[in-house]
This record gives C-alpha cells, structure tokens and sequence, in this order.
C-alpha cells in the first residue's frame, strides 16, 4: 500500500466517526510515523508502506476515533510558532492562549525594564512562560505548577526551546515564599465541574486537574485574587485568560474586592471577538 492511499483509508475512517480537521490529523500522524516533513509527505506520496507502519497508523487512528487528542499520540503542539512536548499530564495548548502570551509580550515589552521577574502560574507544558521567555529575553521567567510530572515536562520543553527558566512544585501560591513578581500570567482551570462531561471526548482526555474550575469556574481566580496581591510588586500586572462567558463574572471578582485595591481592568478579544484575556493592576 502507498501513503497516499494509506492517508485515505485514514482520512474516510475519521470523517466517517465526525472527527474534525480529519485530513490535516490523518497527514500529522503520516509525518510522525514517517518521520518526514510535509514536503517529503507529498515528494514521496506514491512511496510504499511496510506493514508495520500500517499497523501503527491504523492503531492511532483507531485512538482518536475514541477521542485520543493526536496530539497526545505525535507528542506534539505547536503554539507561538514554537514545538512543544505534551502528553496525557497536561493540557494542550490552544490558539486562544496566544492572545493572553501576545498581549503579554506587547505589555512587558512597553514595561522598558531589564529585571522583571514574571511568573507562569498553572504553568502545565510551560508553554506561556517559555515563550515570553524565548520573545523577551531579559527578563526572569518562574513557572509553577501543583503537578510534578508537569513540570518535568515544562523542563522539557525550555531545553526544546534553548530557554531558561525557573521552576516551582507548587499549590498556587503555596510555596513561593518570599519572591515578588512584576508580573503574574496564567491560563487557570476555568470549566465548571459540571460542564466537563459536556465537552468533546479529546477534551476529556486531557487531564481533569487542569480543567476544573470548581462548581461555577471561579475557584482558581478567587485563589489569584485572594493570593497574587502579596507577590506582585508594586503597580504589579496580573494577565489571565478566561472563558467565553466569563468576562463579567471575573471582572466583578477583582472590581468588588476592596482588601487589596486592583485597579485598572481591562478586558482583550481574541480573533473571534470574544473577551479573552482580563488585564489587572495592583494599585
């Protein structure tokens, strides 16, 4: 059997289980087992494949039929044009995350100070502190997580990505002692508990820790509000993404908070005009 007809067979199958973007996964699981770019994907279509390959390919596409995100199957998720390693112990990194990294980049950029110190909070793959880390290079970058197989794939992926950055095995803010931070960024856990038997099947294949934001999705940013204040210095930025209907409901948080005072919040749309990232400033 050839590869373009081995991509067929594989394309037919996910299209007939509704599986989307069928083509581009059929192609990226071609290339992983191939072990060929794109270009050498399409120079080499009529090329045959041994029956080992055949076997790998149909087993994996027999996975994301049961929903195995296909990421989790090539160890791979590109973000900011960047590669990352990812596996079941961490979430994978979504285009909608690059708006909270983008606008991040732009704000500390315009900051004009070389010894900022930002903390990657939720951190997971480390894909948010390694890429300001890798776009800014003179700043501090501390990333944290509760999960200590997910900061060894965050050490993984700052080696992958030649960047150095700090790591943290901690509880949200538990175990980080006396440090400050200029600025605090994170992707938190923001899917009511209830909601995530809704989701597709590759969601609920990535690890429910990093999901579950609790009854009403609000409890890891009540932790941020209650907590960051004593590790931002002063006129320090707290940057979060949030859900699609959320931009009220964790703005009201921060607003109505009068123990410690953060000021100034604003709200960023990602590329589908949805309020996505929530900006907030100690005072």
């Amino acid at each position: 059997m050839k590869i373009f007809e081995l991509n067929n067979i594989g394309i037919k199958l996910l299209e007939e289980n509704n599986i989307e973007d069928s083509r581009i996964k059929s192609k990226l699981l071609l290339e992983y087992l191939l072990n060929m770019s794109k270009i050498d994907l399409i120079v080499n279509n009529d090329k045959e494949v041994d029956d080992l390959i055949k076997e790998k390919y149909m087993k994996y596409i027999n996975e994301m039929i049961n929903g195995r995100p296909i990421q989790y199957i090539i160890n791979n998720q590109e973000f900011m044009k960047l590669n990352f390693y990812v596996d079941e112990n961490v979430l994978i990194p979504q285009p909608d995350t690059e708006i909270l990294v983008q606008k991040a980049i732009e704000i500390i950029k315009n900051k004009k100070d070389n010894k900022l110190d930002i903390l990657d909070l939720c951190t997971g793959s480390g894909a948010i502190g390694i890429s300001l880390k890798k776009y800014i290079d003179d700043i501090t970058v501390y990333v944290s997580d509760i999960s200590e197989k997910a900061l060894e794939i965050a050490k993984k992926n700052a080696i992958k990505n030649e960047v150095e950055v700090q790591y943290i095995l901690s509880d949200m803010f538990s175990k980080m002692d006396n440090l400050k931070f200029d600025f605090i960024v994170s992707n938190p856990p923001y899917i009511k508990t209830d909601v995530i038997k809704l989701l597709s099947k590759e969601v609920q294949k990535e690890p429910i820790i990093a999901l579950d934001g609790g009854r009403d999705g609000l409890d890891f940013y009540r932790t941020i509000r209650n907590e960051a204040y004593k590790y931002l210095k002063d006129s320090g930025i707290i940057l979060l993404e949030i859900g699609f209907d959320q931009k009220n409901t964790v703005s009201e948080l921060f607003k109505n908070d009068n123990n410690y005072n953060y000021e100034n919040i604003e709200l960023f749309k990602d590329l589908s005009n949805i309020d996505r990232v929530i900006k907030i400033e100690k005072s």
